[in-house]
């Protein structure tokens, strides 16, 4: 009994010593895929103001992509339309959007971490951060065009 236990104890020793090297390890990686955030591949515009990421197929291309971008304090559009329907994901902080051609600031809603947002194919809306960063996920199908963001103007 004591002989059996032993080994027991060895095996459960053993995997977490692998699994705390690579607790995917046991993972088919033809089944799954994880990116952890310290792997994710930032790109910054060249304006600096928005960095993204591609996390799944290409936003520049037919078919589905997602991508994560990073908006930074000051930064948003100016009033746009996407060729195809937009979904969005505000992963941290807050967000601002609003519709119309006219861009008014003052009509910005807060749109919270945790919530979800449609942007509708051909409709004009604007949107970014205020004082503070922000991240959100956006899918859907591509190409997309993807207006420069600009400083906001007062």
């Amino acid at each position: 009994m004591f002989v059996r236990l032993s080994i027991f104890v060895i095996m459960i020793l053993g995997c977490a010593v692998c699994w705390a090297d690579d607790p995917y390890a046991s993972l088919d990686p033809k089944t799954i895929k994880i990116t952890l955030p310290a792997d994710i591949k930032w790109v910054d515009s060249a304006n600096g103001l928005t960095s993204t990421a591609v996390l799944a197929g290409d936003p520049n291309k037919p078919g589905y992509y997602v991508i994560l971008m990073k908006w930074r304090p000051g930064s948003g559009s100016r009033p746009h339309a996407h060729p195809n329907d937009r979904f969005v994901n505000v992963v941290s902080g807050t967000w601002w959007v609003a519709t119309g051609k006219e861009f008014n600031k003052e009509n910005m809603k807060p749109v919270p971490a945790g919530s979800f947002v449609v942007h509708t194919a051909g409709e004009v809306h604007y949107d970014g951060p205020k004082d503070s960063e922000v991240i959100v996920q956006i899918s859907g199908m591509g190409p997309q065009n993807f207006p420069r963001p600009q400083a906001k103007q007062e």
